[in-house]
């Protein structure tokens, strides 16, 4: 097998078990950035909660020969899709898989009419905001007018995580 293969498909409910390991591995990389040195990578979703975002059918997972190597779990908000989580093994990192994800995220989003994709990330980590920016990603800067994503990112601060680091993005889907 090349370096780069891999495969994607719908997640299944039994791929839960797998995800919180790759969730800690993608969250290390946090506590090395100045300023997240007090990033907890074993605060990961629980896997009955991974199961219920599976089981809503719009959860993707991706494997390198037959080890899971990335997920994206996701969550319908009336006409959005919220990604709660998209992570990439650190191994199985720069082929393209995290990419692979989001776009394949896109594609059903569309073909389900939904007219956007939401997330909150970090915006000045290059693997975040910037990232997500050359799929298509937007930062909502006017927050009012989504309350949905300002509760999301108070709660992120709530929970500890820097306010100013912090923000909405969307992908209208039209």
């Amino acid at each position: 097998m090349s370096r780069g293969a891999w495969s994607l498909r719908l997640a299944r409910p039994e791929d839960a078990e797998a995800m919180p390991a790759i969730e800690r591995a993608a969250a290390d990389l946090f506590t090395h950035d100045p300023g997240l040195e007090g990033f907890d990578p074993d605060d990961t979703w629980e896997i009955p909660d991974l199961q219920r975002l599976i089981r809503r059918g719009h959860s993707l997972v991706a494997h390198v020969g037959e080890e899971m190597a990335g997920f994206l779990v996701a969550q319908p908000f009336s006409r959005e899709l919220h990604i709660w989580e998209m992570n990439v093994h650190p191994r199985f990192g720069r082929r393209g898989i995290g990419a692979g994800l989001v776009r394949a995220a896109q594609i059903d989003a569309r073909n389900t009419g939904f007219r956007a994709l939401t997330l909150t990330t970090f915006r000045d980590l290059p693997w975040n905001a910037p990232f997500y920016g050359r799929l298509g990603f937007e930062e909502v800067t006017a927050l009012d007018a989504h309350p949905r994503l300002a509760g999301e990112l108070a709660n992120e601060v709530d929970d500890g995580l820097p306010a100013d680091r912090r923000c909405a993005m969307i992908c209208f889907l039209d």
